[in-house]
């Protein structure tokens, strides 16, 4: 019985696809409608289905929203929705976004007051991005980016937070509260696991009062001594208190970096300028720990990525990553961006 319905479910899914005139991500479309057909036919209980409802939306809405942008590089600022405008962290954040906007960053924020607000002040309306969250203590999204067309609404916390950090290519979290924590570590997670590429992810405190330096403490003496997490761990964050050095994280960590996909078990690493054999030599005796075989060496596009037309253009090198260590992805691109400067 189930196998018919789950048969079912299937034809159906490509019926209604093919009735849709569906030409792109055709397998992917139908096993999206094929999941919510098989939803319904659970026959959840009514929250269930409201949460899978609404949590469709949402993603639907913010995917639109998102896609004129998808060629501009955006920074998530992570911070308290209760800063103060007389605060130094205020400050703070509105010139660390203006800096980034001069650098060509669009601001990405939870579109609330506080840090969020100081984030959009320094980026501009036209640089700024919102993703903000209903709560019945805060009446919508902060003045700058209220009413445009760069602004969602968002029910569900999980769904917010994939939105901000899915679509940014560089992270700044100034002191926060739960929320932001909230976000810091599971920025941290995602990367640490693989479920996120490698990114920039600042932690920036204000002069003279180190908050972030107290949660990199906890992490040292309580996480690492305990053996919860690797030492290597903390080269996925930096921290610092200087705006200007913060937005230099950011934008130079693109140097000569441009991105990662995986085809199978090859990790491929797309840059500007490609290794020397020298350089290629040095990438094997430092990180020649991360592949399950083989060597690290330059390649040319795969054919998926030529399929797609996904950074053709590019250098590239590419080894058989063992899924492990991935924060010492991070210390691969560092020495990737020394290329040009070396040149």
């Amino acid at each position: 019985m189930e196998q018919d319905v789950s048969e079912s479910t299937s034809s159906t899914a490509r019926s209604i696809v093919d009735g849709l005139g569906v030409s792109e991500n055709v397998r992917l479309s139908e096993e999206l409608v094929s999941e919510a057909l098989g939803l319904i036919t659970d026959q959840p209980d009514t929250l269930d289905l409201k949460i899978a409802t609404a949590a469709l939306t949402e993603m639907r809405d913010a995917y639109a929203m998102f896609a004129p942008y998808k060629q501009e590089r955006k920074v998530s600022i992570f911070g308290s929705a209760r800063t103060r405008e007389d605060d130094p962290l205020y400050d703070l954040a509105r010139r660390l976004a203006a800096k980034l906007a001069e650098l060509g960053w669009m601001t990405v924020t939870g579109a609330g007051p506080g840090i969020m607000q100081a984030g959009m002040e320094g980026a501009g309306r036209p640089q700024s991005i919102g993703v903000s969250i209903r709560l019945p203590f805060e009446s919508g999204a902060n003045s700058i980016i209220a009413g445009d067309e760069k602004h969602v609404s968002m029910k569900y916390f999980f769904t917010r937070k994939l939105m901000l950090i899915k679509e940014s290519q560089g992270f700044v979290c100034l002191p926060g509260g739960f929320g932001t924590l909230d976000e810091m570590f599971e920025l941290l997670t995602l990367t640490q696991t693989g479920k996120g590429i490698p990114v920039p992810i600042v932690l920036l405190d204000s002069p003279g009062d180190p908050f972030w330096e107290g949660v990199d403490t906890f992490v040292r003496e309580q996480l690492i001594a305990r053996g919860l997490v690797s030492t290597n761990d903390v080269d996925l964050y930096t921290i610092t208190s200087s705006c200007d050095e913060a937005a230099r994280l950011v934008d130079e960590f693109y140097a000569n970096y441009d991105s990662i996909r995986f085809v199978g078990d090859q990790l491929i690493m797309r840059m500007h300028q490609g290794p020397n054999d020298e350089q290629l030599a040095e990438l094997n005796d430092r990180f020649g720990h991360l592949l399950s075989s083989g060597r690290i060496d330059r390649a040319g596009p795969f054919k998926i990525e030529r399929r797609d037309d996904d950074r053709t253009d590019l250098d590239r090198i590419a080894f058989a990553f063992g899924k492990r260590g991935y924060s010492d992805l991070v210390a691969m691109i560092r020495i990737v961006n020394g290329y040009v400067s070396s040149s």
